[in-house]
């Protein structure tokens, strides 16, 4: 006779064991773990479970594009774009630069423009003024070709500027208004201011 699987027992009228409802799968039992299903065959669990991932707060945005992850028992597949060594370049004091969302592997960097960096030089910035770690040596009379003035006042008004091949004053030397004074016919003195 052949062996039959047996899944309900009925001993004086009472039902000791009946599998006859039961819903276990080999899917939904944990792999190694062995048991019977609805017809009495004894099955052998495949389900790989090693986690409780209900708790896990993770979302798809925080994940990397193409990997997937469970969280709150389902399967996601990440959203995060791999940016991986993102350069950024500063070519102005006012400029900002923007870290694109997404995963970064650590070898990215932001730098100064070399043309700026080549402007960034001792000659450059004056004197007792350090930038980004540049100590200024520039005086402020570097090229400078100065002269020196004298004028005379006069009633009219004058504009004292350097004349072509200069291109600044180093001192001006206003001479004292021209003043004289005669005895005329009348008995009396005539004063004389040029101008």
């Amino acid at each position: 006779m052949t062996a039959k699987n047996i899944n309900k027992v009925i001993y004086g009228g009472k039902t000791l064991i009946d599998l006859s409802a039961d819903t276990v799968t080999a899917g939904g039992l944990l792999s190694g773990v062995t048991a019977h299903d609805k017809s009495g065959v004894p099955i052998t669990g495949t389900c790989p479970f090693d986690v409780d991932s209900s708790g896990a707060t993770a979302s798809v945005a925080e994940i990397l594009e193409g990997k997937t992850a469970y969280a709150r028992g389902a399967v996601l597949t990440g959203m995060m774009p791999n940016n991986g060594a993102v350069e950024k370049v500063i070519s102005g004091k006012e400029q900002a630069v923007i870290i694109p969302q997404g995963y970064h592997d650590g070898g990215g960097k932001v730098v100064i423009d070399t043309a700026e960096q080549a402007k960034l030089v001792p000659g450059n910035v004056r004197e007792g003024v350090t930038i980004l770690g540049v100590e200024g040596a520039m005086s402020g009379s570097e090229d400078s070709k100065p002269q020196a003035k004298t004028v005379t006042p006069s009633a009219a008004e004058q504009a004292i500027l350097p004349d072509e091949g200069y291109n600044c004053l180093s001192q001006v030397t206003v001479l004292p208004i021209p003043y004289a004074e005669s005895e005329n016919s009348a008995g009396g003195l005539t004063v004389t201011i040029a101008g």
